[in-house]
């Protein structure tokens, strides 16, 4: 098991709220080496939402955050695990007209992966907020 957060206070809050002794640690996935990476059957991966947001400027792939993705795509082409959940806003759907959609599901289609996804909002299961997401299982 183990976790990659670049925010030192989200980091903190997960140590908090997991037992993380013996855990996989990386504060940032752009320079995780996955030979180092144990391997794992599954995984949960979030990528910033701001390049794609309709609350951003929707730079998309352009935005530096935007590229996080590939780099998740990255460690499921190096460590292939049987299952991944992929989460974001669902203006990533329409963004630049479906095309950055699109080519995440190419990208994770080309390695192997069959792809369904579906917008979801955490208020439907017991969460006390409204906020939608799309996720990619």
């Amino acid at each position: 098991m183990g976790h990659c957060e670049v925010d030192a206070y989200a980091d903190k809050n997960y140590r908090l709220l997991f037992d993380t002794e013996g855990e996989w640690f990386c504060n940032d996935a752009r320079t995780i080496e996955t030979e180092r990476m144990p391997d794992f059957d599954l995984l949960c991966a979030g990528f910033p939402c701001q390049a794609f947001s309709i609350a951003g400027k929707r730079e998309g792939f352009a935005d530096a955050r935007g590229t996080l993705f590939f780099e998740i795509a990255r460690l499921v082409a190096d460590k292939r695990p049987a299952y991944f959940i992929l989460e974001n806003v669902p203006g990533l759907l329409s963004h630049d007209k479906g095309r950055t959609f699109h080519t995440i599901l190419s990208t994770l289609s080309e390695l192997g992966y069959g792809v369904e996804w579906k917008v979801l909002n955490s208020k439907d299961f017991g969460v006390p907020q409204s906020r939608k997401r799309v996720y990619l299982v």
